[in-house]
């Protein structure tokens, strides 16, 4: 038995570590993730009891990136989308929130703090020395302590504790010569949602609203739901149910919650019993109470991206990412609004996004990525979408964990790193566009045969399909790949890329949004389960000759579905033999890179 009385001060845990990430949506996630995969201390501070952010179960917004085919997002975002195919077939978001929770937790040099929120920070100079944060399940504090801190919180929360430059609102159309933005700069931006979602039954269900939820008639919902068709609405994850741009988005958090809930629930009682939708047989199954934000602060950063960059395609020497999002500018005024609640923006899929976007212009040691990079608000309506954020996650763990081996600070890295750090991207399987992977010294000379003749464009550098033209190699399951060095060297991995089949084509019974990422809002009787793309290669051996002439296996995979594999090898070899065995699909064997990497 435990008595007392006399009051206590919490405990403090310290943590120490290179790189503190403070934010678990899809931006810090690839971020620690990619971190400490090259290496590094990592500690992932996360506010909420689940990972993800706004794709995550608590708002169950479906990921969002490039527009266009060929141009999904690789890496770390495809890397989750196909564990999310592989174990969660039928796109349940508690399978999704443990696909996510898992990916970080198996990572040996990641820590991670859930229920952690940062609120303070100790300063020396223009440098970050510390984080501490409230966890709230263990009543205690966590001070971490690091190198590199990187901000992925959406809201930016260490520019106030820091002092860093930061800016919230719209710019005017004058001050970076951008015609679409206001003609005078003020405070509004875009809102947020509390979206909801409905399961489609085999009776009638019935729905009596809470007595505080809104009233509406048909006239509520100019351009939002098309009443000509009465089962469109099905289709719907009710993003325009928004509120806040009028009013700031993180101190009236709370209010604005409170309205938006009477908003949802007004709008599935006019659903539900208008006379005006069919949907007798559908329920409410699940209530967001956690609003999803599109934009509040954003960090200025070495450059700032504007409206004149996106159009123009971003040809950056320092891109490290790519957006491919219209400028999809929400109506400040949200639901109060009749007009229309969001305005599409042309923008060119892909476009680039340069490393400088991605690091404090006057905090030395802070980095971001996410919502909040340095952008105008009229960019920042692209680069805001998840999957582009999770590129860019990506490209900030990486830059922070180069940036530790050289002992540098992140700002240093451009432009002396800057190509560096692009191929290190490229091997961890992101696509840069307008760059291609190049490979290192233990491949001078190497040649590859499929049946005695040689296959270069294994070796290109290209991982899709591009302007037309597919860089990959198809042949027959059983067809032998042979990589045969000049003379024997050490080789440390083979990396291995398969094909995920980008436009997801080989769904022929998933709607267009389900093939654009494995998530979905209304749930219905006939719902297929989604699939490992058929294109990926299932199982596979790989054989290596050390010089005397012998095969030996040193993998036997049969039960692949990830596009990017690294197989470790550490050891010297003359030859390295790759045999398909079987595709998810059933069909050809398609693989875009076979390179033996030193280290």
């Amino acid at each position: 038995m435990i008595k007392k009385t006399e009051r206590e001060a919490f405990p403090i845990k310290e943590h120490e570590a290179d790189l503190c990430v403070v934010g678990g949506g899809l931006a810090g996630m690839c971020a620690a993730v990619s971190a400490a995969r090259r290496g590094i201390r990592v500690v992932l501070m996360q506010d909420r009891p689940v990972l993800g952010g706004n794709a995550s179960s608590e708002i169950r917004m479906w990921i969002r990136g490039a527009n266009g085919r060929d141009v999904r997002e690789t890496g770390l975002v495809e890397e989750i989308a196909l564990e999310n195919c592989y174990r969660n077939p039928y796109m349940n978001f508690s399978i999704w929130d443990s696909v996510l929770y898992e990916k970080v937790m198996e990572e040996k040099n990641l820590e991670l703090l859930l229920n952690c929120s940062c609120l303070d920070a100790k300063m020396e100079g223009s440098r970050i020395v510390s984080v501490t944060g409230w966890q709230l399940t263990t009543q205690m504090y966590h001070r971490v302590n690091a190198g590199i801190f990187a901000d992925c919180s959406g809201d930016s929360i260490l520019a106030p504790l820091t002092g860093a430059a930061w800016r919230m609102g719209r710019e005017s159309r004058e001050e970076f010569g951008e015609d679409i933005a206001p003609e005078k700069a003020d405070a509004r931006t875009m809102g947020m949602s509390c979206l909801i979602q409905a399961r489609q039954t085999g009776r009638p269900v019935r729905f009596i609203p809470p007595k505080w939820a809104n009233h509406y008639t048909s006239e509520d919902f100019p351009y939002r739901m098309d009443l000509k068709d009465p089962e469109q609405w099905k289709e719907e994850n009710f993003w325009w149910m928004e509120l806040g741009g009028m009013q700031d988005t993180i101190r009236d958090t709370e209010e604005l919650r409170d309205e938006l809930l009477k908003i949802a629930y007004g709008v599935w009682d006019f659903i539900k019993n208008s006379g005006e939708v069919k949907a007798e047989n559908w329920e409410l199954e699940w209530m967001g109470f956690l609003p999803g934000k599109r934009e509040s602060r954003r960090y200025e950063g070495a450059y700032i991206l504007k409206q004149a960059d996106v159009r123009s395609g971003g040809h950056f020497p320092d891109l490290i990412g790519y957006g491919g999002w219209t400028m999809d500018d929400h109506n400040p005024k949200g639901f109060q609004t009749r007009e229309k609640p969001t305005t599409y923006h042309p923008a060119p899929s892909p476009y680039g996004i340069p490393y400088r976007c991605l690091y404090s212009v006057n905090i030395e040691n802070l980095m971001f990525a996410g919502r909040n990079i340095s952008t105008t608000h009229t960019a920042n309506s692209s680069t805001r979408v998840m999957a582009t954020c999770g590129v860019l996650g990506q490209a900030v763990g990486t830059a922070a964990a180069l940036a530790c081996r050289l002992g540098i600070s992140p700002a240093q890295i451009w432009p002396a790193h800057v190509h560096t750090l692009q191929q290190e991207l490229l091997e961890d399987g992101c696509y840069l566009p307008g760059y291609r992977r190049e490979s290192g010294p233990v491949m001078e000379g190497v040649q590859i045969m499929c049946g005695g003749r040689e296959v270069p464009v294994l070796q290109d550098g290209l991982e899709r399909c591009l302007d037309g033209t597919d860089h990959a190699w198809e042949g027959s399951i059983g067809e032998e790949l042979i990589l045969t060095l000049p003379q024997p060297r050490r080789a440390e991995r083979l990396r291995l890329v398969f094909d995920s089949d980008l436009n997801r084509d080989t769904w022929e019974n998933q709607s267009w949004r389900v093939k654009r990422y494995p998530m979905k809002c209304n749930s219905f009787l006939d719902d297929e389960p989604v699939s490992v793309p058929g294109t990926i290669l299932r199982a596979y051996e790989v054989w290596i000759d050390t010089g005397d002439g012998n095969w030996e296996k040193v993998c036997e995979e049969t039960e692949n579905y990830q596009q990017l594999r690294f197989l470790p090898l550490g050891c010297i070899l003359k030859r390295i033999k790759f045999i398909p065995k079987a595709a998810w699909g059933g069909g050809k064997a398609r693989v875009y890179a076979m390179e033996l990497i030193s280290d």
